[in-house]
């Protein structure tokens, strides 16, 4: 028995030896300054990190997030037509989407939509 696991200790000793000498041979690899950094939103990671970032592109980024967000919760309303009341069904789709129309009219109103300032 005690032979058994040292011949195996040994066979999985080798494997993994053989193992890392195949890695470390067949490795390629490119020092290439592009392939080697990390991809951060289109801006470079090898200059400075006090680059100015746009305002209006995040302020529609979260615009969208936030509409995205509504449509998940519109979807489960078209399930729930056969099984709910109408007036009631009427009722909070009209609540609902008048929100979601208050608050693209704020925005709109506060500038955020405009691109250009």
């Amino acid at each position: 028995m005690k032979m058994m696991f040292y011949l195996s200790l040994m066979i999985i000793t080798i494997l993994l030896l053989l193992s890392l000498i195949v890695n470390l041979i067949s490795k390629k690899t490119f020092y290439d300054r592009e392939k080697n950094s990390a991809f951060e939103c289109g801006f470079d990671p090898m200059t400075t990190t006090r680059l100015p970032f746009s305002l209006h592109f995040f302020l529609i980024a979260i615009i969208f997030l936030i509409f995205d967000v509504e449509i998940t919760l519109l979807l489960p309303l078209i399930f729930t037509l056969k099984i709910s009341n109408m007036a009631n069904y009427c009722l909070i789709l009209i609540f609902f989407i008048s929100i979601l129309l208050l608050g693209i009219y704020h925005e709109w109103n506060q500038g955020a939509l405009n691109w250009t300032k």
